[in-house]
């Protein structure tokens, strides 16, 4: 009796994911991944979006990992439709971000022959998966079934970190399908599942690494005798506020709080940082000596070329460091879990029973507080829309559950130097690779996994690249606001040494695309409205949240201007904390 493996196959991988606790799937049309396309759909448990271009698809996946914790499933045709997806699997790769991704593939005899849409697959994306799997072609032969749904489990546990404090991360699936592609109608190869739905491997549990005794007791006794120190926050920090703070409090230690730590609005957090940093009277008398570093970099580079120059010795905590930007420049590094290791240090640094000398962290409190109030002054002076307003009020604007998606290069920027913390609102980046690629698409898949408002932060020229991404926003049905810095160019490249050389700036790095970005916009699907006054920026953002759909606010800005205001920025901090 002829059974068929391809669909029994397709289904089998499908309802083990579901099982897994895998609930979305994106879905790049294509003929070869035909099975695996029935077998989603079909199934009906994962809520699933079709999108035209893979690059788009992949970022959408990305958005919905960032947004959700889970991996959700990215589906291709064989051939470039998966080499497509390579940016989303390096910021997937770089940024811990689950991602399930499955290209299908032609048979082992068909490649290398010349048949068209098929390339090389094996090992496509190189070392910027968690795992690799060439799959066998389905084939009805005894003990298949217990191997698909092995195949399936071990794919969602990879890709969330595995166990032992791994780093979540993209997984490749490469799936190779014979004709038929589609259901032949003949019984179904078995592959029955765990009763009552369960897991055919449960996900491991994350193990925490066994904190070694004597490196927190002399780690401890470090910070009591360096009570010049700062607690270092970047993105995906993993730490809790009040974890943070109660360690502040302990070691007498001010939190330098990234934007996309989590931790701003913490007690002792220092969010102009980068302000600080550059007031040169501030840093020459407030020299940390010692640093704890958790999650990745900080935003601002200036920080972290300050703290290289002074030669302060930073300690990375990561529980599982690979050798990239966030330990390069570390000192040394701590394998563990930044919760667990803050929370167990601030134990033993409370039992010690003495009291901590407040003022170093005090000093670093109250200046950041002037600095805030300064910024906010020579912010709020300016007549015309200007960038760190927009991110300052667009910020202000979200309503609590709110979530911010900020794109890289200026936008992320603006949102450190000037926006002022919250701890009601959730902000998310594509802080792995810093690029602007895929930012709608992030943004998207953002909005599809979250169930507060979502607003997006972008430069013209990252709204401007997905091209994909704008054209599923409307058939995604999804709820977002995209708040447009229309400086007609990379804003970015004005504050490099590139600006430096005038003769070829503009057609090498400042790139004006001359475009009519509201008529784009229009033609996408999206209302669109223009603010040309920089106070009537949150209104305009409120009236388009409460609408619904996708919507563009376009708020039109100069670069050379841009560069002006923060150089006044800077001075006004430096000037101030120069007078106390």
């Amino acid at each position: 009796m002829t059974r068929d493996a391809t669909t029994a196959f397709a289904r089998t991988l499908v309802d083990e994911w579901v099982r897994c606790g895998v609930t979305h799937a994106v879905i790049a049309p294509g003929s070869r991944s035909a099975p695996l396309a029935y077998a989603i759909v079909e199934d009906g448990r994962l809520t699933t979006h079709v999108m035209l271009d893979e690059r788009a698809a992949g970022f959408l996946a990305v958005g919905l990992g960032r947004a959700t914790g889970r991996p959700a499933v990215v589906l291709t045709t064989s051939g470039t439709a998966g080499a497509n997806l390579h940016p989303a699997m390096l910021e997937a790769h770089h940024g811990n971000v689950a991602l399930l991704v499955c290209t299908a593939d032609r048979p082992p005899e068909v490649r290398g022959t010349g048949a068209p849409q098929t390339i090389d697959q094996v090992g496509l994306f190189g070392g910027a998966v968690r795992w690799f799997v060439d799959a066998d072609v389905p084939t009805d032969i005894p003990g298949a079934g217990p191997a698909w749904r092995a195949l399936a489990a071990r794919s969602v546990a990879e890709a969330c970190g595995g166990a032992l404090g791994a780093s979540p991360g993209p997984v490749h699936l490469n799936l190779p399908f014979r004709e038929p592609l589609v259901p032949t109608g003949d019984p179904l190869v078995d592959a029955p599942g765990r009763p009552d739905g369960a897991p055919w491997t449960p996900l491991p549990a994350h193990l925490d690494r066994e904190l070694d005794e004597a490196v927190m007791d002399a780690l401890a006794d470090r910070i009591r005798t360096a009570p010049h120190g700062l607690l270092i926050a970047g993105w995906g920090s993993a730490v809790r506020p009040e974890t943070a703070a109660r360690f502040s409090r302990a070691a007498g230690w001010p939190i330098v709080a990234d934007p996309l730590s989590g931790l701003g609005a913490a007690d002792g957090a220092i969010v102009r940082y980068e302000a600080l940093a550059r007031a040169e009277l501030f840093a020459q008398h407030h020299e940390p000596r010692l640093a704890l570093r958790v999650g990745g970099p900080t935003t601002s580079s200036t920080l972290i070329r300050w703290l290289d120059a002074i030669g302060t010795e930073t300690i990375l905590i990561d529980p599982s460091p690979r050798w990239g930007a966030a330990v390069y420049g570390a000192s040394s590094v701590i394998a563990a879990a930044p919760e667990q290791f803050l929370a167990s240090l601030t134990d033993r640094l409370e039992a010690r029973g003495e009291h901590r000398e407040a003022g170093w962290a005090a000093d670093w409190v109250a200046a950041d507080r002037r600095a805030r109030e300064v910024i906010d002054t020579v912010v709020d002076r300016w007549s015309e829309c200007s960038e760190p307003r927009t991110a300052r009020d667009v910020v202000d604007a979200l309503t609590p559950g709110s979530t911010l998606v900020v794109a890289s290069s200026m936008p992320v920027r603006e949102v450190e130097w000037c926006a002022r913390p919250r701890a009601d609102i959730r902000v998310v980046a594509n802080r792995g690779v810093n690029g602007i690629d895929g930012f709608v698409s992030t943004a998207l898949g953002v909005a599809l996994g979250s169930t507060g408002p979502v607003v997006a932060l972008t430069g013209d020229l990252s709204f401007l690249h997905d091209g994909g991404g704008r054209l599923a926003a409307r058939g995604l049905g999804v709820d977002i606001v995209f708040v447009v810095l229309d400086n007609d160019g990379g804003g970015i490249f004005s504050f490099l040494p590139q600006a430096d050389y005038p003769s070829d700036f503009e057609r090498l790095f400042g790139t004006p695309p001359g475009v009519d970005l509201a008529a784009i916009a229009n033609a996408h699907g999206f209302s669109v409205e223009t603010v040309h006054a920089p106070g009537d920026l949150v209104s305009t953002v409120a009236r388009a949240v409460a609408a619904g759909g996708p919507a563009v606010v376009i708020v039109r800005t100069d670069r050379a201007r841009n560069v002006e205001h923060h150089r006044e920025v800077w001075e006004a901090v430096a000037q101030n904390l120069s007078e106390r």
